[in-house]
């Protein structure tokens, strides 16, 4: 199992250009803002909006990512336009300190903004998920939403509902998004994996109580 991010946002900048070529949509941002932006290399990853996109193409700062119809197909990114706000990280460092929680930057899907409650204080976002979506989180759990690595407050069916304070709302593309807007999702590795083992190892209608009693449950 392979984790390089943590769901702690470096910055939210501005989509320089946005250009189709050759199969694949090309996104470019300028990345020269960033701590230590020299140290970025050909190839690197970086999770913009919390998807894993490489680094295809360096320039005086700016770096271009490839994203191909299967990615543009599962998340966010295929809305982007010049002048788009996006949350950016670069891959964890072995042997740093994991702020947020275990991100792989593999969205799981996207999900739209239901509402957006409170002002100044916390905020609380509620996101429709879907059913799928949501039998993988728990309440409390960690979930990332558009790459930020945020807390359940809230669980429901198809939705789920997360607690914004001020500095991650200033930090993040959070403050320019309203209700409908649609949001990449990406639900906790650790509960897709143990969730994953249990349906294989009992599939649907075998848990009974005759199974429960020869576990050892009364």
């Amino acid at each position: 199992m392979r984790f390089m991010f943590t769901g702690i946002i470096e910055a939210a900048l501005t989509v320089v250009d946005v250009a189709p070529a050759g199969g694949v949509t090309r996104l470019t941002l300028d990345l020269s803002s960033l701590a230590d932006a020299a140290s970025i290399r050909l190839g690197d990853s970086v999770a913009i909006n919390g998807c894993c996109l490489t680094v295809a193409k360096l320039a005086g700062g700016r770096a271009t990512f490839e994203a191909i119809p299967e990615t543009l197909k599962l998340t966010n990114l295929g809305a982007l336009k010049k002048g788009s706000r996006v949350n950016v990280e670069r891959a964890l460092k072995a042997g740093a300190r994991l702020d947020g929680h275990l991100v792989q930057g593999h969205v799981d899907g996207v999900g739209s903004i239901a509402e957006i409650k409170g002002d100044q204080g916390e905020r609380r976002v509620k996101v429709k998920c879907g059913g799928d979506f949501a039998r993988q989180c728990v309440h409390k759990g960690s979930v990332c939403l558009d790459g930020i690595s945020l807390t359940i407050a809230e669980l429901g069916p198809d939705w789920f509902t997360v607690a914004i304070i001020p500095h991650t709302w200033d930090v993040t593309n959070l403050q320019a998004r309203r209700a409908g807007d649609e949001v990449n999702l990406e639900a906790d590795a650790i509960g897709k994996y143990v969730l994953a083992h249990m349906q294989r190892m009992f599939p649907a209608g075998t848990i009974d109580e005759k199974l429960l009693r020869n576990a050892g449950w009364k």
